[in-house]
């Protein structure tokens, strides 16, 4: 947006200065026009992505990933998905960045700088495994509204920050609390200042968890703008919702928080089973938290070719929300039998873990290689699509790959 009002105020030379080059009867532009050179930012430089990223939105920014993209064991930002519910924020001022402790609960509310939080309390580093609650929306049918993410809103970066507990604990906490909420300096699309994108929180039983962070570093680094600079809320293992982006304040509540996107059939799935296109009440829909046992074969990538009497390489990642991952297997036969993969631990808890495998496939042809996943409680990914529900959640059916044998 400044680039645009800079364009509108600016003279001709500046705006060929910005192109690069003359503009041709640029004298002909009507006054406060805006080249189309201009006007639509490429998101792979503004956001130092990956060329292969595929972008679903940009009114506000969403941008998928793809699974062979994601085959490094922490994942870099070139290949990190953006899922955001309102504008980026501008002028962010990390020195004078503050963070609120507030709500119904809270003994004594208390503001912080960033530096004091950085000074004050422990950091602590850990790998954490965020996924989309949406990921994998474009396979249910009837569609469900909303991006159309395929298997590539996940990522497992590396966080650096501080407990929210200590935080929480700090400012006191009331007998009563029961969740806390986030909010954030984000904009709404309408721009109207009395609403925010999105407003979600958890128990206090997640937030109080070793693992639950207020970040501000990403990978050794600060965090990028677009991933939550200078301060982002991270829970790992539940959906992608939940961590919060460019946090400024967190409330105790004494209620399940009730802020936007919490409510109504945001981020929610029908307590119980429903038909294919079923109408569910508000009422019958239960919030998501702990994400389900899911895999995605990231190496090597789909589409692939072999020679005959090579085997094939595999290698990807599993997680399982709150759970551990404890068995990872692949089949060439659509399921008819599984073999196992080596699977490794997780680097710490809600880390996703790595698997691999070395597959032989015994003659010429077209081949389906499918992973599944199994956690500590048992359950096993489905091989085709779990449950319909209205929002199109939770689709955790197996990942697979195609593979040529020539």
């Amino acid at each position: 947006m400044k680039r645009r009002d800079f364009v509108k105020k600016g003279t001709l030379s500046s705006i060929a200065a910005l192109i690069g080059t003359e503009v041709v009867f640029g004298s002909n532009m009507l006054k406060g026009y805006t080249p189309l050179a201009l006007q639509d930012p490429d998101p792979f430089k503004l956001f130092n992505k990956h060329k292969d990223m595929v972008v679903l939105n940009d009114k506000p920014w969403n941008i998928e990933s793809q699974a062979h993209l994601l085959d490094d064991n922490i994942t870099p930002n070139a290949s990190m998905f953006i899922r955001n519910n309102g504008l980026v924020p501008e002028d962010i001022d990390a020195k004078n960045w503050t963070l609120t402790i507030d709500g119904e609960s809270v003994k004594n509310k208390k503001t912080y700088t960033l530096q004091e939080l950085k000074s004050k309390f422990e950091q602590h580093t850990y790998q954490l495994t965020i996924e989309c609650g949406g990921n994998g929306r474009a396979e249910f049918n009837p569609p469900a509204k909303g991006n159309q993410w395929t298997v590539g809103a996940v990522h497992c970066a590396s966080w650096t920050g501080v407990r929210l507990r200590d935080v929480l604990q700090d400012a006191g906490i009331r007998n009563n609390a029961v969740y806390i909420g986030f909010h954030a300096v984000d904009k709404h699309l309408s721009l109207d200042p009395n609403k925010e994108p999105i407003s979600r929180g958890c128990p206090m039983s997640k937030a109080l968890q070793d693992e639950t962070l207020l970040a501000f570093k990403m990978n050794g680094k600060d965090i990028p703008l677009i991933h939550g600079y200078p301060l982002r809320l991270v829970a790992g293992g539940w959906p992608a919702s939940v961590s919060g982006k460019w946090v400024n304040r967190i409330s105790i509540r004494n209620k399940v928080h009730d802020g936007t996107k919490m409510t109504g059939t945001a981020y929610r799935v029908p307590c119980e089973p429903v038909a294919p296109g079923a109408k569910v009440k508000d009422e019958d829909m239960c919030i998501i938290e702990s994400m389900p046992v899911k895999s995605l074969i990231t190496y090597p990538k789909s589409g692939a070719i072999i020679k005959k009497g090579k085997s094939l390489n595999i290698r990807g990642h599993a997680w399982a929300g709150e759970l551990e991952v404890t068995k990872v297997e692949y089949s060439i036969d659509f399921g008819s039998t599984w073999k196992d993969c080596k699977l490794e631990a997780p680097a710490n808890r809600l880390a996703w873990q790595h698997f691999s495998a070395s597959v032989d496939l015994p003659k010429l042809g077209y081949y389906e290689v499918w992973a599944r996943a199994t956690d500590t409680k048992g359950n096993a990914q489905p091989m085709v699509l779990p449950g319909w529900n209205p929002k199109g959640y939770l689709n955790n059916a197996c990942h697979r790959i195609a593979v040529k044998v020539s």
